[in-house]
């Protein structure tokens, strides 16, 4: 299994995350079924997992997925041999999806977390998205001050932009940036995001790595993509996840999952040593496809 380290961090962990929402979100499996997708991730070498307290249905639903991951790693007697990052800084009333990440807010969604997990510290804390109405920096020195008492190990950002990150290193150091990346949503290959992150040690987290349901859609009637599945006898998502790795070891793409033979498919994608011709075929895929 490839690894990868946390952004300076000394973690390391699997070159393939697992990103559980589906889970826990509308639509999702039964509970047999979310922990068999769970333990076949760790039978496959996989060891790191992303969830948050809003993966769930709704603000009565809250910390759904990591009440779900920490009773399969309990099963399984794995609780050890995982690094769970979470997130906070968003609220689910109705199922709508609402930024909120007041302190207030982050505070109580951090603690409510650290017993959903069952974990005295979170090893990877993520700002959900960044709140308009209370600014970036307040919402960051939270996040230092439940550092400083424990809390939490690390910090990172999702839903960022590059001026926004560059703002949050001057505060503090960043962890990881986890962004909604894709063959064909490439904005942060394209406008400086992602070599920033490669140069200051930051892990890069794409969510959404191959597009969501729209995407699995598009890859399956990609022309070129079918024809590198047949040379490399691979799946479309195999073949856009090693594309990911070829980027370099600050990359780690989570791929999500609700069903087995899913995450086993994505997993594979380790074993994918892709050509250099082939990287740059699937760097032109919007125009291509």
């Amino acid at each position: 299994m490839i690894l990868r380290e946390i952004g300076s961090t000394g973690i390391q962990v699997s070159g393939i995350g697992l990103g559980a929402m589906p889970l826990s979100i509308a639509g999702r499996p039964e509970p047999d079924q979310a922990f068999a997708v769970i333990q076949a991730y760790l039978d496959g070498g996989g060891s790191f997992i992303d969830t948050a307290n809003v993966y769930c249905l709704d603000d009565g639903d809250l910390g759904h997925n990591e009440r779900l991951i920490a009773q399969a790693l309990q099963r399984l007697g794995r609780s050890q041999d995982v690094v769970v990052a979470s997130k906070g800084g968003l609220r689910r009333p109705k199922g709508d999806w609402v930024v909120d990440a007041s302190p207030g807010w982050l505070r109580t969604s951090c603690e409510q977390s650290l017993k959903a997990l069952g974990r005295q510290c979170i090893e990877l804390y993520q700002l959900h998205a960044v709140d308009t109405r209370v600014g970036l920096l307040a919402s960051l020195e939270t996040l230092v001050e439940l550092r400083k008492e424990g809390k939490i190990r690390h910090i990172g950002l999702s839903n960022v932009t590059l001026a926004q990150l560059r703002q949050a290193l001057a505060l503090t150091p960043i962890a990881s940036v986890q962004n909604r990346c894709n063959p064909f949503e490439r904005d942060d290959l394209d406008n400086g995001l992602l070599d920033f992150c490669a140069e200051h040690a930051i892990s890069y987290i794409p969510h959404s790595p191959v597009g969501g349901h729209h995407g699995h859609v598009r890859l399956q009637r990609c022309e070129p993509l079918k024809r590198l599945a047949a040379k490399y006898q691979a799946s479309p998502y195999q073949l856009v996840l090693a594309w990911f790795l070829a980027m370099g070891g600050h990359v780690l793409p989570i791929p999500g999952a609700s069903r087995v033979a899913s995450i086993r498919d994505s997993l594979a994608a380790t074993e994918l040593a892709l050509e250099p011709g082939d990287i740059e075929l699937i760097d032109r895929l919007p125009a291509a496809a």
